[in-house]
């Protein structure tokens, strides 16, 4: 009753308030960060890159399989793409912070299982490839000092799972901390988002190349079905 009188209640839901940032360093670590995230998206951008490279230089068509791989390298890059675009603004807040490495996470760990399945097919073959749907598995993927080039993706998801892990170990020191906003971190993250950008929007445009008016990409795609199904080739 006397709660009621002067206005004071109290209920076993409340919740104190959030206490402020604590004082931490003067924003080297999270600069640190904000370089990994640079470091981060430009590194799947490359390896984005690779595989464009590979496409339109040596003609070889990614599979159903490298293609959802490649999918989830964007959700990888992407997330690392929003904490730097936050970056650009002065400071990463908690929520963005969380929500990009989240996203970058959640690619990584799919993308380690797609490759995962795909590097079965060379690993348990005993003809360098198992034959999926018809067509040899052996056909996709260049191989880099002898490893398939799946396996090397397989290893750069696991990579990423364990760096994006270590850096959420420090992301109470990171998080609303003061990244300068001009200079080389500036142009550095315009530059990734930029690089980021043209790769994955050619990435876009070369899957729609290669599965043209279908909703599913063949089994073992070897030429640009959208220039067939216009009548631009025969």
């Amino acid at each position: 009753m006397s709660a009621l009188l002067t206005g004071r209640m109290t209920t076993p839901l409340s919740t104190p308030a959030i206490p402020a940032l604590e004082p931490g360093p003067p924003g080297v670590i999270a600069r640190a960060q904000y370089w990994f995230a640079c470091l981060f998206a430009a590194g799947w951008t490359a390896v984005l890159g690779g595989g464009l490279y590979l496409q339109l230089a040596w003609g070889e068509h990614p599979c159903p399989l490298c293609v959802v791989q490649r999918m989830f390298m964007v959700l990888a890059l992407l997330g690392a793409a929003h904490i730097v675009r936050q970056g650009l603004r002065g400071t990463v807040p908690r929520r963005d912070y969380l929500m990009g490495w989240g996203l970058a996470l959640v690619g990584c760990t799919a993308g380690a299982l797609v490759a995962g399945r795909q590097a079965l097919l060379y690993l348990l073959a005993g003809d360098g490839g198992g034959a999926v749907g018809g067509a040899p598995a052996g056909a996709y993927g260049s191989t880099v000092r002898g490893v398939p080039s799946d396996v090397w993706a397989w290893f750069f998801f696991q990579a990423s799972v364990l760096a994006i892990g270590a850096v959420l170990v420090t992301s109470h020191l990171t998080t609303a901390r003061r990244i300068p906003a001009r200079g080389a971190p500036h142009a550095a993250g315009v530059g990734v988002l930029f690089l980021a950008g043209a790769v994955v929007a050619a990435s876009a445009v070369a899957v729609f190349l290669e599965a043209g008016l279908h909703v599913f990409l063949p089994v073992a795609p070897g030429r640009y079905q959208l220039f067939y199904d216009l009548g631009l080739v025969r």
